[in-house]
Parts: structure tokens; sequence; C-alpha cells
């Protein structure tokens, strides 16, 4: 099963569903790891009853980083952001369907520290990911 999985991270890393750039947006964030490198920039547009109606995701980094942003900003599109603030780590890790170890756990949640961040409007929220 782990390999249906590193098959599907492949794919969205060199074929991403929801790449590119929302302008006008309503939110829209971008965050580094500044240890490899890995950059991503989340933008979401939202109706009248805060439900996302697009998001997409822009940056560039690892298989993983890309991979997770991919998957996590598809899977966002239809929720309200009261959902959105309720997603954990553990959403991400089973969007990407593999165990990680703690570097690589760094590039997988980074999309979802750029989500939260661009939905609070904060500079950091890395307290909530721990």
């Amino acid at each position: 099963m782990d390999d249906l999985y590193r098959e599907v991270i492949i794919d969205r890393y060199k074929n991403p569903h929801q790449r590119g750039e929302l302008d006008p947006h309503d939110y829209s964030y971008k965050d580094d790891n500044p240890l490899c490198g890995d950059e991503i920039r989340i933008d979401l547009r939202v109706d009248g009853e805060n439900k996302v109606t697009e998001a997409v995701f822009s940056g560039q980094g690892c298989a993983i980083s890309i991979a997770s942003a991919d998957l996590l900003v598809e899977s966002i599109v239809g929720k309200n952001l009261d959902e959105i603030k309720g997603l954990a780590k553990e959403d991400i890790l089973e969007l990407l369907g593999i165990e990680l170890g703690p570097v690589r756990l760094k590039c997988a949640l980074l999309s979802l520290k750029v989500l939260k961040a661009g939905v609070y409007g904060m500079e950091s929220i890395e307290e909530e990911l721990k």
C-alpha cells in the first residue's frame, strides 16, 4: 500500500493539480522552511458564507512539500474557514498516506502552516502544529 501512496506523491510532485496563483484572492500567505529551502504560498477565494470556492498553491520544494500542498489545497475546496482552522497534522499525514520522519514531517506540514497562518492572519502558528 505504501507503494501506491509513494506513486501519488511522485505524481503530485511532477504534475500538481492545484498549482497557480489567484488574483484577486481573499486570503494569501507565503512561508518557507529555512532548513531546506522549501517555499509555499497558498491563495484562497471564499464566498459570502466563508466557504472556500478556489484554492491554489505556488512555490518550490521537495516532493513531500509539493505533494502535501497540492493534496491539502484540493481537499479544502468547499470547506468553511472554521473547518480549515480545525485541520491538524494528522489530516496531512492521512492525505499523504505514509509515515514520515521528523525532517520530512516539517516538509509535509509547511503547507498546513501556511494555510492556517493565512486564514488566521497570523505571522506564526508553530505551536499549533507541534
